[in-house]
C-alpha cells in the first residue's frame, strides 16, 4: 500500500468515524416524528444554506463535473451553469410557498386540496424513483474515488466499497433521522468548499492567477486544440447530426428545471422556523453553490491542463478521478512528493465526505416519503402512531439502500455527472408539474396531479431505457445488447412538456373542482399560516 493509499484511508476513517460521531449525538436527540423528518424545524437560514450545499454538491458536482469539463473541455461546463441556474426557479417558485404549505413531503402539498390517498401514493412513487436514480450516480463516484485511492482495481473490490457506503447511509438515516443528516452535510460542505477552494487557488497561482494561460494550456494538453474551448466537442457534433442538437436542448431543460422538482432538495425546505428562513437559506445556498460551481471551471480546466485528458481517461473512462488526480498534480508542483501525496488524500476524502452526506439526504427523502406518504395515510389511513411512522422509515432506508447498492453496481461505467442530470430529468418531468400546479392553477384537481406525475414518470424513465444510456453503446450500462430505439441520452425535452400536458388533461378531463381549497392553500402558501399544522389527513 503506497503512502497516499495509507494517509487517504486514516482520513476516511476519522471522517467516517466523526459523522458516526454526529448521527449517535443526533439520535439522542431524535424524539417525534418532526424530529425524524425535519430535524425539529430547528435549522438557521444560514445552518439550512450550508445543508443545501452540502446536498446538492454532490459527487456529480465535484467528481463528474470536473472530469466533463477535463474531457469534453466547453461543453463539460455546461453542467455547472445548469446546476446553478436552476436554483432561481427553486428560489422564485418554490422554495417559500412549499414551506408554507406542507409539513414534511412534497405530497403534504398536493394532498391538501386533493383527494390525498392517489395523490400521496403517486408522489411517494415519484420520490423514491427519483432518489434511486441520484443515489445510483454516489454510488458510481464512490467506487470510482476509492478504486483511484486504495488502488482498487477489481470489479470485486468497487462492488464491496459500493456496498460499504450503501450501509454508512442507512446507518446516518437510521439512527440519525433529518437531524443527524443535515448536520453531516453541514460539515461536509464547509470541507468541501475549503478543498476545492485550496486546489482552484493553487491552480490559478501556478498560471499567475492568468486564466487566458490555463485555458490554453488546457487545450494544448487536452489533445483537442482550440476545439476543446469551444462548444461541439460533446454535444450537438456534426456526427450526431440534428438528434445530438436535441440532445444539448434535452439536457439543458433538464438541468434548469430539475431541482426544484427534487425531493431530497424540497425536504430541506421544512427543516427551518419560517418562510423567511426558507428564503434565507435558498439564497445562502445559491451563494456557495455558486462560488462552488466556478472552483469546478478551474478545477475541471486545471485538470486538463495540468494531468492531460488522456491520463485521466486512463484512469476513469468517464472522468470521475480529474479533481483527486489534479489535487496531487498540483500539490506535488508547490510541495514536493509529500504535499501530493496529502493534498489527494484530503481531496478524495473530502469527496467521499460528499457521497455520504447526499447519500444520507436522498435515502431519508425516499424513506420518508414511504413511510409518510404511502404506508402511513395509504396503506394505514392515517391510523398509526409517530413512532410507528418512523419505525416504517427506518425500514424503508434499509430497502431504498439495497435496492441502490445493487443498480450502482451496474452502472459503474457512467459518468456521475450524466447520471444525475437523468435524474434531474425524472424530477423535472413528474415532479415539477404537480408542484407548479398545485401552488399556481385554481382549477387543478387529483386526476391532473395524478396524470402529471405518473405522465412525466413513466414516459421519462421509458425514454431512458430504451436510450443509449442503457443499452446499444460502449459506456451503456449494458454494453452488449441493443434495445436503445430512442436516439438521445436526455429525456427531458420529451418528457418535461409530457408531465405538464397529462397534469392539464387530466384536469380539464375531470370535473372535480374546490376552489375552497385552493382559496386556503394559496393563504397558507403567501403567509405561513397554519403550516406547522399542514395536512396529514
Amino acid at each position: 500500500m503506497s503512502s497516499h493509499q495509507v494517509l487517504s484511508t486514516i482520513l476516511f476513517v476519522l471522517f467516517v468515524a466523526a459523522t458516526l460521531a454526529i448521527t449517535f449525538w443526533a439520535s439522542r436527540n431524535t424524539k417525534s416524528a418532526a424530529d425524524f423528518y425535519a430535524g425539529g424545524r430547528s435549522f438557521s437560514g444560514l445552518q439550512n444554506g450550508l445543508a443545501i450545499g452540502g446536498d446538492y454538491m454532490s459527487a456529480a458536482s465535484f467528481l463528474g463535473i470536473a472530469g466533463m469539463i477535463a474531457l469534453s473541455g466547453y461543453d463539460g461546463f455546461l453542467y455547472s451553469i445548469g446546476f446553478l441556474v436552476a436554483w432561481l426557479v427553486a428560489l422564485l417558485l418554490v422554495a417559500e410557498l412549499m414551506r408554507n404549505s406542507g409539513k414534511y413531503t412534497m405530497a403534504d402539498v398536493l394532498a391538501f386540496r386533493m383527494s390525498p390517498r392517489p395523490v400521496r401514493t403517486a408522489a411517494g412513487v415519484s420520490t423514491i424513483t427519483v432518489s434511486i436514480f441520484y443515489l445510483i450516480a454516489q454510488m458510481v463516484g464512490a467506487g470510482a474515488l476509492v478504486g483511484l485511492l486504495l488502488g482498487i482495481s477489481s470489479e470485486a473490490g468497487k462492488m464491496w466499497t459500493i456496498v460499504g457506503v450503501g450501509l454508512l447511509m442507512i446507518i446516518y438515516v437510521v439512527f440519525g433521522g433529518m437531524k443527524g443528516t443535515t448536520w453531516v452535510q453541514i460539515v461536509k460542505a464547509v470541507f468541501l468548499m475549503a478543498g476545492a477552494g485550496l486546489v482552484t487557488l493553487l491552480v490559478l497561482a501556478k498560471y499567475g492567477f492568468n486564466l487566458s494561460a490555463l485555458l490554453g494550456d488546457a487545450a494544448a494538453q487536452s489533445g483537442k486544440g482550440d476545439a476543446f474551448l469551444n462548444p461541439g466537442l460533446k454535444y450537438g457534433t456534426d456526427d450526431q447530426g440534428i438528434w445530438g442538437k436535441i440532445d444539448l436542448i434535452s439536457l439543458g431543460l433538464a438541468l434548469v428545471l430539475g431541482t426544484a422538482g427534487l425531493p431530497h432538495i424540497l425536504i430541506r425546505f421544512y427543516t427551518v422556523p419560517t418562510a423567511q428562513d426558507a428564503r434565507k437559506s435558498v439564497m445562502w445556498g445559491i451563494g456557495i453553490i455558486g462560488v462552488f460551481y466556478l472552483f469546478t471551471l478551474v478545477l475541471g480546466f486545471g485538470a486538463a491542463a495540468l494531468v492531460g485528458s488522456q491520463t485521466i481517461a486512463e484512469a476513469n473512462a468517464a472522468g470521475n478521478t480529474a479533481a483527486p488526480q489534479l489535487a496531487e498534480a498540483v500539490g506535488r508542483d508547490f510541495f514536493g512528493d509529500v504535499g501530493g501525496t496529502v493534498l489527494l488524500a484530503v481531496i478524495a476524502a473530502v469527496a467521499f465526505a460528499t457521497i455520504l452526506a447526499v447519500v444520507a439526504g436522498l435515502t431519508l427523502a425516499s424513506s420518508s416519503s414511504f413511510a409518510h406518504d404511502l404506508y402511513a395515510h395509504v396503506f394505514k389511513r392515517g391510523n398509526i402512531t409517530e413512532k410507528e411512522e418512523v419505525n416504517a422509515a427506518r425500514i424503508a432506508a434499509f430497502v431504498v439502500g439495497a435496492i441502490s447498492i445493487v443498480l450502482g453496481i451496474f452502472a459503474q461505467s457512467l459518468n456521475v455527472a450524466f447520471l444525475v442530470a437523468l435524474a434531474f430529468a425524472v424530477a423535472a418531468s413528474g415532479n415539477l408539474p404537480a408542484i407548479l400546479y398545485s401552488l399556481f392553477w385554481k382549477r387543478f384537481n387529483t386526476a391532473g396531479a395524478v396524470s402529471a406525475i405518473y405522465g412525466g414518470l413513466i414516459s421519462a424513465v421509458l425514454l431512458v431505457v430504451f436510450s443509449p444510456v442503457v443499452s446499444g453503446s460502449p459506456s451503456a450500462m449494458f454494453p452488449n445488447v441493443d434495445f436503445a430505439v430512442v436516439p438521445i441520452s436526455n429525456p427531458g425535452i420529451f418528457s418535461i412538456p409530457i408531465g405538464f400536458l397529462c397534469g392539464y388533461l387530466g384536469t380539464v378531463l375531470s370535473k372535480e373542482y374546490n376552489a375552497q381549497k385552493f382559496a386556503e392553500i394559496e393563504v397558507r402558501a403567501l403567509t405561513g399560516l397554519g403550516a406547522e399544522k399542514a395536512s396529514t389527513h
